[in-house]
């Protein structure tokens, strides 16, 4: 159906709309944090920084230690979405490609432990953690956060790994591979789509998460971004250029991650793999 110039133009005029209402928080965001202190609690909010000035960034490095909260989250993050991702592949194969007694259930019983509310766990997790040793240290995030990625990487992976058509292993083991090779030289490089976009949302759960961090953490040596960012709201004051700036500064990790990995996130590898 050939849409007329008229609308073309009011469709783009709708996009443009909806585009400028999802940045301008972020705008916002930027907006604030290049203001002076006393500009940012103007009554008459101000569009555009009338003096733009860093104070807000430098207080980010000098009084928040900032830059050391983003170094915790970036280990936590890394280290926990690359082991949920190895662990979720293997996983989410099994269920999807192999035929063993109780495969249903056991696929199930992943989604219910996605499903479950993080507040009902962060009791005995944090029980565990403290047996352990690993309170008050990012190694308890790193060893408790997998209850989080684990049953959402590995329920997003089987139904992508479902749709990869069983003809292409078959063809690959009938030239001599065996299940492994096939898996590992045929299935994982058509699901790089998949594994990539669960990855990153993998990376963005640990990035994001507040709760067991709070629970775990409360040297600032060992606080990530999260617990940093809540640090500069005390009581009724909070510090708006800081806090603006490192929700900016934040965003920086998550945004890099899309980029790299945008040319993985391309669906149809497999379309026309098999006649």
């Amino acid at each position: 159906m050939k849409t007329s110039p008229f609308q073309q133009t009011l469709l783009y005029l709708i996009l443009a709309v909806m585009v400028v209402c999802a940045l301008f928080p972020i705008y916002w965001m930027l907006n604030t944090s290049l203001k002076l202190p006393q500009e940012v609690y103007n009554i008459a909010p101000t569009y555009f920084p009338k003096r733009v000035v860093f104070t807000a960034y430098q207080q980010l490095v000098d009084k928040f230690q900032f830059l050391v909260n983003i170094k915790n989250s970036v280990i936590v993050s890394v280290v926990v979405s690359v082991f949920s991702i190895l662990v979720s592949m293997l996983a989410a194969y099994a269920i999807s490609k192999l035929q063993f007694k109780g495969r249903g259930m056991i696929s199930k019983l992943i989604l219910y432990a996605y499903l479950m509310p993080h507040a009902v766990l962060f009791i005995p997790l944090y029980i565990f953690v403290t047996t352990m040793g690993l309170s008050n240290s990012i190694w308890g995030l790193i060893v408790i956060y997998p209850t989080i990625t684990i049953p959402y990487a590995t329920w997003m992976l089987i139904s992508y790994f479902g749709s990869i058509p069983v003809a292409i292993e078959e063809a690959a083991m009938i030239d001599g591979c065996s299940r492994l090779e096939a898996m590992v030289k045929i299935v994982f490089p058509l699901a790089a789509p998949g594994i990539a976009a669960t990855a990153i949302f993998a990376f963005t759960l640990c990035w994001s998460e507040y709760l067991y961090a709070l629970v775990v953490i409360s040297d600032s040596a060992q606080k990530t971004v999260t617990l940093g960012l809540s640090d500069m709201v005390v009581g009724d004051v909070f510090s708006w250029g800081p806090l603006m700036g490192g929700s900016i500064v934040a965003s920086i990790p998550v945004v890099i991650m899309y980029l790299v990995s945008s040319r993985y996130l391309v669906g149809g590898m497999t379309l026309g793999s098999v006649k």
